[in-house]
């Protein structure tokens, strides 16, 4: 397989504002509400503040699925959002893929300790540059029994306070039901056929995609170099993400009835309803 040439340098990658968004994304995030619509029945709550529109953004959202970020990225594109990805590196290398995600202008995540912070300087120059970015602070699908949030990194909270930058908390529950979670790595045909199969049977049983855009989390107090700040932040964040993820599940706070029997058990959350 060949990969395909890079695009020639765009206005998007240049420092300074961004312009707007290439028109391979714009595409993209329409086709992807077709495909979300197809899957399931998108609802989406909570608004995006007026003066946080068209500003440099960090969307945080907890991490309940394969398929849940097709859900948060139609989520913010109903919301008149546009979201850029943060993407392992291994998309970016990829043929075809890599080309497509390059063009798009997501940001590459290196994962690695000496690389974590490349990835971190990134982040933050391409909220400085305008854009809004999704991210998931738990870094993986949870693995709690009740589904809810992990504990977090700091991830998210050290790009936010390092570039002065909003965060918008949301809280997103269904998007577990359309696929499995499968196993960690999808390598060949017997991998990637339990998630074909759940999503087949997803279009017909309609399961509901519920997305609440939270408040806005209070960061103003906190500072990038004051030690302990990075984890209040990401307390905080994480704390905003799991509130507002109650009401959207409040006839099952348990456990979910949607049983995944490839999703293995963990880790324990300390956000769960009577820890808030």
């Amino acid at each position: 397989m060949v990969s395909l040439p890079s695009t020639p340098e765009d206005p998007s990658d240049r420092p300074g504002p961004l312009r707007r968004p290439p028109l391979l994304w714009r595409i993209l995030l329409r086709a992807n509400r077709v495909f979300v619509a197809v899957t399931g029945k998108l609802v989406v709550t909570g608004e995006v503040p007026e003066e946080l529109r068209g500003q440099p953004v960090l969307v945080a959202s907890n991490h309940i699925g394969v398929f849940d970020g097709f859900v948060l990225v139609a989520a913010c594109h109903k919301k008149g959002v546009i979201p850029y990805l943060m993407s392992t590196g291994g998309l970016f290398d990829a043929p075809v893929v890599g080309w497509a995600w390059r063009t798009c202008r997501h940001v590459r995540v290196d994962r690695g300790e000496k690389t974590v912070t490349q990835a971190m300087d990134n982040a933050i120059d391409a909220l400085n540059r305008g854009k809004t970015l999704v991210i998931y602070p738990e870094g993986r699908i949870s693995l709690d029994p009740g589904l809810w949030p992990e504990r977090g990194k700091s991830g998210a909270a050290r790009i936010a306070l390092g570039a002065k930058t909003p965060v918008l908390p949301v809280s997103q529950w269904g998007a577990h039901e359309a696929v499995v979670w499968g196993s960690l790595n999808v390598e060949g045909w017997s991998d990637f056929k339990p998630l074909m199969t759940s999503w087949f049977k997803s279009v017909f049983k309609r399961p509901k995609f519920k997305v609440h855009f939270g408040p806005q989390v209070p960061l103003d107090d906190l500072s990038p170099t004051t030690p302990g700040d990075a984890v209040r932040a990401r307390d905080r964040i994480m704390r905003s993400i799991a509130t507002g993820l109650v009401p959207l599940r409040e006839d099952e706070l348990g456990e979910p009835r949607f049983k995944d029997k490839t999703r293995p058990i963990k880790a324990e959350s300390p956000w769960t309803p009577d820890k808030l």
